[in-house]
């Protein structure tokens, strides 16, 4: 197996690249990648797929996806309130919704690909007011039609009663405060970047930076165990553990919905429970989300 597990330098040789430019493909463009002892490794396989997948006037794959009339399928970022409304239309309907928790780029990645019917994303755009469409732009050749899931608000959980004293992402630069981190490819690993960024700070000041896991829940649970004193999260997994949350901003999470499909009956099921009962009492009961725009098509608009 371990011949088939690339190093950064050999992956580098392989896309005739630098070694920091691979960090960028990881962070930026969705290159498969593992961390194993706090070294990347990349396998070889997925590697090359990568570069199949990327490749320019390359066949793209045929639509496996009409053959799930029953289905629906979703990737990339996770969240709680998207469970609650994934398990209310399979309660509900004679169909069956299935997710896939690949962060936001990956969500893409896999629409791109025809593996999914709705990719859920949020990924602030460089002028910090728009969301996904230039990610979007760059990635898809055909631009999907983008729905508005809810707006959540993002920020820092804190231990309960927050003893450490934090009142800003500065003070993650102090040799007592250990955060988790969440994984390269997320909107919520960009958004504490940018912040990190804005503040002076690379990661390398900031004890267990390093450390990923993979939902907002898992970052919940770390700081209710003991484990770190802070980390990158929504503030639905704050009220839910009862955590302390350090806001940051509202942003915008979105639906990116496959354009051949976007009519099929049971996508057009699913999104109609953006605007049902039910789910907004979800959403007011959960704490730190905004269903104002839920529902609402974001492009075409």
């Amino acid at each position: 197996m371990s011949r088939d597990l690339l190093s950064t330098r050999e992956v580098a040789g392989f896309l005739n690249v630098n070694e920091k430019m691979v960090y960028s493909l990881v962070a930026d463009k969705g290159l498969p990648a593992t961390k194993v002892t706090g070294k990347w490794l990349f396998p070889k396989h997925l590697v090359e797929q990568w570069v199949e997948n990327n490749t320019s006037n390359f066949p793209q794959s045929i639509d496996r996806l009409s053959t799930y009339k029953d289905l629906v399928i979703l990737a990339g970022s996770n969240d709680i309130l998207l469970d609650s409304l994934i398990s209310m239309y399979n309660r509900n309907s004679d169909c069956l919704a299935v997710f896939g928790n690949l962060g936001s780029m990956g969500g893409i990645h896999v629409l791109r690909r025809n593996l999914c019917h709705i990719a859920s994303s949020h990924l602030m755009q460089a002028d910090e007011v728009d969301y996904n469409f230039d990610t979007v732009r760059q990635e898809l050749d055909t631009m999907p039609v983008v729905v508005n899931f809810c707006r959540r608000q993002q920020g820092l959980l804190l231990a309960k009663g927050n003893p450490k004293g934090l009142t800003s992402i500065d003070d993650l630069r102090r040799k007592d405060i250990k955060i988790v981190n969440r994984s390269l490819g997320t909107g919520t690993r960009l958004l504490l970047d940018n912040e990190l960024k804005k503040a002076g700070l690379s990661g390398s000041q900031i004890e267990g930076y390093e450390r990923e896991v993979n939902k907002h829940l898992d970052v919940g649970l770390e700081i209710l165990s003991g484990r770190a004193d802070a980390g990158p999260g929504i503030e639905a997994v704050a009220c839910l553990l009862g955590l302390d949350f350090l806001p940051i901003r509202w942003e915008r999470f979105d639906l990116l919905v496959h354009k051949d499909h976007f009519f099929d009956k049971s996508i057009q099921q699913f999104l109609s429970l953006l605007h049902d009962r039910e789910f907004r009492t979800l959403a007011d009961s959960t704490g730190g989300y905004d269903y104002n725009l839920s529902g609402r098509m974001i492009f075409p608009g």
